[in-house]
């Protein structure tokens, strides 16, 4: 390494000066060596302490500070230390627009570089001040960064930044990071099959609370879910997920999150109408099809049902109609509706409580606080009904679908034309009243348990003390899952999605719930010591 960079990594010096904003520019009205914008720009001072404060003008407005940092030769990485503080950071309508530091590397030129580190992102609001750091790769010719944290075109909210430092480093463990990740990918793919209709399993329909097959056997359906197409349009792991349900750890059924928005190609990162979306759960479609498995297709929307969640079921419906492989899971968890609203539709009001879908953005939590009112999850079959799909339906019940005991209290839906209807019953670590809220039901119809789990790691929304030890519930719901023969599909095959089922992309079981829902696809038997 030349003697530059040397040099610079062991003094651990910043190359970035002024970086905690204490040394006053000329006038003292701005700090030194930092551009200042033409609005939004705040030198904050709290306790003697100076900071950059960026304050969001208007919705829309960008609010930027600038620096070009020379790099010293030789630089083969840097790491970038700072602390920031959010308050109350809305983002505007794509996801870039937040608040960020953006990071471009120039040639000796002046000309922008095509390799760029990620910017570091981040909104709503934080405890207070938090630390950060970010270690990256300097590409060869890089003689300058450009720096610049801004609040990109947010709707509202204010970013205060301090204590900035910008130190050359040892490149050999981002270099270590990147081999791992590309590794990781690589080791992630699947090639991609033409559906083979001979290896598909028989299309599936309900008699009294059981799933029979069209040769007259019973089927009892026991698998995972995936996790990725619900919140972005693209997922690199979702095939190798369902793959290694399937294949290694023997489930028949893989359940897999979608979203209406993104399967028509209306969100800022698609520029296909979602063509590339949708052929993406084509393919996830055949590779469990042609292992012999079904598929639950959920639509992985909260609270109602809109127009949009019809024109999504009569587009889907269309392209999987009767594929005896494909079950429709049609809405993922409705919540604050009574039984009559949760059938026909009807006003919602307005929600304004944390509950369960807390882990939302801020967006969807928006948009769900606004929804004036329900169509009904009737509707939803009609949509399915109307285009002339026969698939076997599910319907998630009222309380985040941890509640079906309406649906036995004259609020069954209907489904004159069909294979019948399945109820979706969602239950983790902090759920009571079993019998009360699914028994019941199962009693007169079948029952897809289409999340469950337990993890550790505690909901930030539900009081600790009502979440209760996996390794406690978990043998004891498999163990009451098996006593009533309830199909079911484990949440999830995610090691970053709680309550994860495995813990990195090896898909090595989780201790305290993947290792035991593996042992139950594979046939061990739990006994269930305490009803709930």
């Amino acid at each position: 390494m030349p003697g530059n960079a040397a040099a610079a990594i062991a003094s651990g010096k910043s190359i970035l000066k002024n970086g905690d904003f204490e040394t006053p520019g000329k006038f003292e009205k701005w700090p030194d060596q930092w551009s200042q914008p033409k609005v939004g720009g705040v030198w904050g001072d709290e306790n003697g302490n100076r900071f950059l404060r960026l304050v969001s003008p208007a919705p829309g407005e960008m609010v930027m500070v600038y620096r070009s940092i020379k790099i010293p030769p030789g630089t083969k990485a840097l790491t970038l230390t700072w602390r920031q503080r959010l308050i109350d950071v809305k983002a505007g309508p794509a996801l870039w627009l937040d608040a960020r530091i953006m990071l471009e590397f120039k040639d000796a030129s002046g000309a922008k570089m095509s390799q760029k580190p990620g910017p570091p992102n981040a909104k709503g609001s934080t405890k207070g001040w938090v630390e950060k750091s970010r270690s990256f790769l300097v590409p060869d010719g890089a003689k300058t960064l450009e720096f610049m944290p801004a609040l990109f075109e947010v709707k509202k909210g204010t970013y205060d930044i301090d204590d900035i430092a910008l130190v050359p480093s040892d490149p050999a463990p981002v270099e270590a990071m990147v081999a791992a990740r590309k590794a990781t990918e690589a080791a992630a793919f699947v090639e991609r099959e033409e559906a083979n209709p001979s290896k598909w399993p028989e299309e599936l329909h309900v008699e009294g609370n059981r799933l029979v097959s069209k040769s007259g056997k019973e089927v009892w359906l026991q698998g995972i879910s995936t996790s990725g197409l619900e919140t972005l349009p693209e997922d690199k792991f979702i095939m190798k997920a369902a793959k290694v349900g399937v294949e290694e750890w023997k489930a028949n059924i893989v359940r897999v999150p979608v979203k209406d928005e993104f399967w028509f190609g209306r969100n800022m990162l698609q520029k296909d109408g979602g063509e590339a979306y949708r052929k993406a759960v084509d393919d996830i479609i055949n590779l469990v099809a042609n292992r012999g498995a079904y598929i639950l297709l959920d639509l992985h929307r909260y609270r109602g049902q809109t127009p949009e969640h019809v024109e999504f079921w009569k587009d889907a419906a269309t392209r999987y109609k009767n594929h005896p492989a494909v079950l429709f899971d049609l809405f993922n968890e409705p919540h604050d509706v009574t039984w009559e609203v949760w059938k026909n539709g009807g006003e919602i009001g307005m929600k304004k409580d944390a509950d369960e879908a807390a882990f939302l953005s801020a967006e969807e939590k928006e948009k769900l606080a606004q929804l004036p009112k329900s169509l009904g999850m009737q509707a939803l079959v009609n949509a399915v009904r109307e285009v002339g799909a026969k698939n076997i339906v599910v319907a998630g019940g009222i309380s985040f679908a941890n509640d079906l005991s309406g649906v036995t209290e004259g609020f069954a839906l209907d489904d004159k034309s069909g294979n019948g209807i399945m109820y979706s019953w969602h239950c983790y670590n902090w759920h009571k009243n079993w019998k009360k809220n699914v028994l019941t039901a199962a009693e007169k119809y079948p029952i897809m348990v289409g999340e469950v789990g337990a993890d550790t790691q505690k909901m930030t929304f539900i009081p600790a003390n009502e979440q209760e030890d996996p390794y406690t519930w978990v043998p004891d719901m498999l163990g009451f899952i098996q006593k009533h023969r309830l199909n079911w599909t484990g949440w999830c095959m995610h090691p970053r999605v709680t309550p994860a089922m495995v813990t990195d992309w090896n898909f090595t079981p989780s201790p305290y719930w993947g290792a035991f829902a593996k042992d139950a696809l594979s046939g061990k038997q739990f006994e269930m010591k305490r009803m709930r």
